[in-house]
C-alpha cells in the first residue's frame, strides 16, 4: 500500500521537499531533485526568475507540470513584504499553495512570530494556502493552524546550520497537537537528521543547504530520500520501548 500524505487537498508520495538555492547551476539542481524523488520544490520568489522568458529560468530545468512549485518568501523581514511577494507570485504563476517565512533578523534567521501570524491571517483570508515556517513551539504552531496555515513547518535548527534537530521534545509535541501536516524545515545537515524528523512522526522534511552544499549533492539527495523513507518506516513500525537496563535477546534460563 502506498504511503501518501496530503496538504490542502493535494496528495504526494514523497515526503521530502527540496529547495532551489545554492546549487552551482540549474542542471545540478534538477539532477538533485530527480535523485531526491521530491515532488515539491521551494522557490524564493525574490531571488529566482520565474517570469522573464529572456533570462534563464528554473522552469526550463524543473518542469512545473511534473514537480509542484512552492513559492516562498525567503528574505522577507516583515508581514507586508511577505504578503506582497506572494501576491506577485500568484500573479506570475497562479500559485496559491505557498511557503511563508517572515524572518526576525539576519544573524539567526529565526522567524518573527508576531509578523508571521499576521501574514498568515491575511494570506488565508485572500485565498492563499500557506505552509508556514515557525519556531519549534507547540503553542505558536497551534496559533498558526487556527490562523489558516495548511501546514506548520517548525525549524529543527537555524537555517543553513546543519546542526540537526535540537529539540525533539517540542517537535513531537507539535506533531501530537496538530491537525495539519507538520514538516521539519531548516537545520537538517545529514541523512540521520532527516530520519529523526520522520521517526518523530513528522509528515515530511524540507531541506536545501544539506544537499546543495554537500561535496556530492546528487549522492546526498539520494541519501536523504532513503533516510526519509527509512525514518517513516521506523515510525510506522513502532520502535521498541526504552529500558534502563539490559534485556537479553536469548533467555538466560536453561544455559548449559
Amino acid at each position: 500500500m502506498t504511503d501518501t500524505w496530503s496538504v490542502a487537498g493535494r496528495t504526494f508520495t514523497s515526503r521530502l521537499i527540496v529547495g532551489t538555492g545554492k546549487y552551482k547551476d540549474f542542471e545540478q539542481n534538477a539532477a538533485a531533485v530527480a535523485a531526491s524523488g521530491a515532488e515539491i520544490v521551494t522557490v524564493a520568489v525574490r531571488r529566482v526568475n520565474v517570469s522573464d522568458p529572456a533570462a534563464p529560468m528554473l522552469t526550463d530545468y524543473i518542469d512545473p507540470k511534473k514537480i509542484t512549485y512552492l513559492p516562498n518568501t525567503a528574505g522577507c523581514f516583515n508581514a507586508d513584504d511577505a504578503i506582497r511577494t506572494l501576491r506577485l507570485a500568484r500573479e506570475a504563476g497562479g500559485w496559491d499553495l505557498v511557503k511563508l517565512e517572515v524572518l526576525g533578523e539576519a544573524k539567526t534567521l529565526y522567524p518573527n512570530m508576531r509578523e508571521t501570524l499576521e501574514a498568515t491571517e491575511v494570506l488565508a483570508k485572500e485565498g492563499f494556502l500557506p505552509m508556514v515556517y515557525c519556531v519549534d513551539d507547540p503553542i505558536a504552531a497551534k496559533q498558526l493552524e487556527d490562523a489558516g496555515a495548511v501546514a506548520v513547518m517548525p525549524l529543527g535548527a537555524p537555517i543553513g546550520s546543519g546542526l540537526g534537530i535540537q529539540n525533539r521534545v517540542t517537535i513531537r509535541l507539535i506533531v501530537e497537537g496538530a491537525s495539519v501536516p507538520v514538516l521539519v524545515d531548516a537545520g537538517v545537515g545529514t541523512a540521520s537528521d532527516a530520519a529523526v524528523a520522520m521517526e518523530l512522526g513528522c509528515d515530511g522534511v524540507l531541506m536545501n543547504t544539506a544537499i546543495a552544499e554537500a561535496k556530492d549533492p546528487i549522492r546526498m539527495a539520494r541519501a536523504m530520500r532513503q533516510a526519509v523513507e527509512a525514518g517513516r518506516d521506523a515510525y510506522l513500525a513502532g520502535r521498541m520501548g526504552l529500558r534502563k537496563y539490559a534485556d537479553p535477546s536469548s533467555p538466560l534460563a536453561g544455559l548449559i
